[in-house]
């Protein structure tokens, strides 16, 4: 599943932005495409009007799409893994046109070759921000939907399962050192910056490996002072923020 949709208070429209001539999300899906063995590739949104751009790129990529609840992310999720009769699924977000689809496969092998509910590179970060990976069973995912309540639980698809590793059998796909300072992610007008300064140094290639791009930061090491400084997830601070309200008002 690629989470996007058109609406985004930081950078309005930001899976729309170009990079090197195509949507950014055109690259997500196209690097998405390499990752093996996938069954269904699924484009996940809203129903707003706005989010009917997005429907007709899933269907010029031949990708599946569902649109369900603007706020309720996790809902979304759930209502789409029931649709498709999902059993096992990968979570990706749309602003991240530099997913790496080895690394996708890597913590897939692991996950489907392990008893994890879930598996991700997110828990204790040491990857770039924009390489996050996230795998769940169904049931994982069904088991969320129906016990999540707090507001960053509901926006954020998966807080609910790393708050319960009591609940949960986790696991941490960790690199071999510590990357997690670099920002890869596409939040702010200098990420996309620095994006399209990595891609424009890159071609003709489009699909190029997270190795290939550190290489890239050692020849130019500029590049990593351009989007320097902008914190990581600073959306999530915002639900958590909410978070206390809620328990507030139920205490």
């Amino acid at each position: 599943m690629i989470q996007a949709r058109i609406g985004s208070n930081r950078l309005p429209e930001k899976v729309l932005k170009s990079i090197e001539g195509k949507p950014m999300i055109w690259h997500v899906i196209n690097r998405v495409k390499k990752i093996p063995n996938l069954q269904q590739i699924i484009l996940i949104t809203t129903q707003k009007e706005e989010d009917n751009e997005l429907a007709k790129i899933a269907d010029e990529h031949e990708i599946l799409l569902f649109r369900g609840d603007e706020n309720d992310v996790l809902n979304r999720h759930y209502e789409c893994a029931v649709s498709n009769k999902a059993d096992h699924i990968i979570r990706i977000t749309g602003d991240c046109p530099l997913i790496d689809p080895n690394i996708v496969q890597k913590i897939l092998e692991f996950y489907l070759e392990n008893n994890y509910d879930y598996v991700s590179n997110t828990i204790n970060p040491t990857f770039p921000d924009g390489l996050d990976t996230e795998i769940f069973s169904f049931k994982t995912l069904m088991d969320s939907n129906e016990n999540a309540k707090l507001p960053s639980e509901r926006e954020h698809v998966t807080p609910y399962i790393t708050n319960h590793p009591e609940k949960f059998n986790l696991f941490n796909f960790e690199n071999e050192r510590d990357l997690s300072f670099l920002r890869w992610t596409v939040d702010e007008e200098l990420d996309l910056q620095l994006i399209k300064k990595i891609y424009e140094k890159m071609r003709p290639d489009k699909i190029f490996r997270f190795d290939q791009v550190l290489n890239l930061f050692e020849q130019f090491p500029e590049l990593s002072h351009i989007n320097k400084g902008i914190e990581r997830n600073e959306g999530w601070k915002q639900s958590f923020d909410l978070d206390k309200k809620v328990k507030k008002i139920n205490s």
